[in-house]
C-alpha cells in the first residue's frame, strides 16, 4: 500500500505537533491530482530554527506523493553579502534597486541559498532540484522600471523545466531570478516570481509564507477567507497598505488567473503549512473567488 493511504506508515513520520493524522488521508486525496506553489519569504528562513521546520513540511509533503513548487527569497541573506561589500541598497516602492554590483551578489547569494536548501531537503530523504539562472532557468524577464536597475518582470515560464522535476516525485527549488533576451540576470520579487509560476501551473494553491499572521480587517482581526474584489476594496480604503501592498496585488492577479486560492500565512509558526493544508481551518487568509 502506498505511503499517503497508509496510516500506520503516515504515523511514523507525522509531527506531534501536526493536525490529526487521522484526517492526513483524506486531505492527500484532495490535493493529489493537483499542484501547491509554496513562496518562503527570505526574512522567514533567515532563523535556523523555522528553516528546520520548513525543511521538514516540505519533506512530509514529499513523502505523501503531493506535487509541490518551492520558491523561496533571500533579502536578509543579500543585506549581509552587501554590506560586507560596503555596498548601499536602495528601495523604490518595496523593489530593490539592483545595479551591476548589486546583481552580481544578489544572483551569488540567492544561488547559494537555494544549493542549501536543496541539500538541506535531500538530507531529509527528499529528493529536490535546484532551478536557477545558471543551470536551468525557466524565467524569462523583460526589464522593469528603469530606475530600478535590473528588476524583471516574468514575461514567459518555462514550465516544462518544473513539469519534468514534479513527474519525477521531486521537487523543484525556484530562485527568483530570471534572464532577459541577452542572458543578462535580473532579481525579481519573490511573490511576483512564485504567482507568475503559480498562474503558468494552474495550481490549485499558491501559499505566501511571511512573517505576518494574514490579512487584517479594520477592527485589526485576522481575516480567515476573502474575495479578491473584498480585499481590492480594502486596499482602496487604505486598510491594506505598505509592504502588503505588492503582495496582495499579486494575490489577485494568480486568483483572477487561474490559481484555485492564494493564502497568506505566517511562516515563523510552527508547522504553518501542515495546518494550511491538513486542516479545515487552515492558517492565515485564503483568497478565492
Amino acid at each position: 500500500m502506498s505511503k499517503e493511504n497508509n496510516l500506520e506508515e503516515i504515523k511514523k513520520f507525522w509531527p506531534k505537533d501536526a493536525p490529526d493524522v487521522t484526517n492526513v488521508p483524506k486531505y492527500v486525496k484532495k490535493y493529489k491530482k493537483d499542484l501547491i506553489v509554496i513562496k518562503y519569504g527570505g526574512n522567514v528562513l533567515i532563523d535556523r530554527n523555522i528553516f528546520n521546520n520548513f525543511i521538514q513540511d516540505i519533506s512530509i509533503l514529499n513523502k505523501l506523493g503531493l506535487s509541490i513548487v518551492v520558491v523561496h527569497g533571500g533579502g536578509p541573506r543579500i543585506e549581509r553579502e552587501l554590506k560586507k561589500g560596503n555596498i548601499q541598497s536602495k528601495f523604490i516602492n518595496g523593489l530593490r534597486v539592483t545595479d551591476k554590483d548589486v546583481i552580481n551578489i544578489v544572483e551569488k547569494v540567492l544561488i547559494d541559498f537555494n544549493v542549501d536548501i536543496v541539500n538541506s531537503l535531500n538530507k531529509k530523504g527528499s529528493k529536490a532540484i535546484s532551478v536557477n539562472t545558471k543551470i536551468n532557468n525557466v524565467i524569462n524577464v523583460i526589464p522593469d522600471k528603469p530606475e530600478l536597475g535590473f528588476v524583471g518582470v516574468p514575461q514567459e515560464i518555462n514550465i516544462e523545466v518544473i513539469r519534468n522535476i514534479i513527474s519525477q516525485n521531486q521537487i523543484p527549488i525556484v530562485a527568483p531570478l530570471g534572464l532577459d533576451k541577452n542572458n543578462q540576470t535580473y532579481n525579481i520579487n519573490g511573490d511576483t516570481a512564485a504567482s507568475a509560476i503559480a498562474k503558468k501551473l494552474k495550481s490549485r494553491r499558491l501559499l505566501l509564507m511571511t512573517n505576518v499572521e494574514g490579512v487584517y480587517d479594520d477592527r485589526k482581526t485576522l481575516i480567515s477567507e476573502i474575495k479578491p474584489y473584498d480585499m481590492e476594496n480594502l486596499v482602496n480604503l487604505k486598510i491594506v497598505q505598505g509592504g502588503m501592498l505588492p503582495k496582495i496585488k499579486n494575490c489577485i492577479e494568480a486568483v483572477e488567473n487561474g490559481v484555485r486560492g492564494v493564502v497568506i500565512l505566517d511562516g515563523r509558526k510552527p508547522r504553518a503549512i501542515l495546518k494550511e493544508i491538513f486542516s479545515d481551518q487552515g492558517a492565515g487568509t485564503l483568497i478565492r473567488k
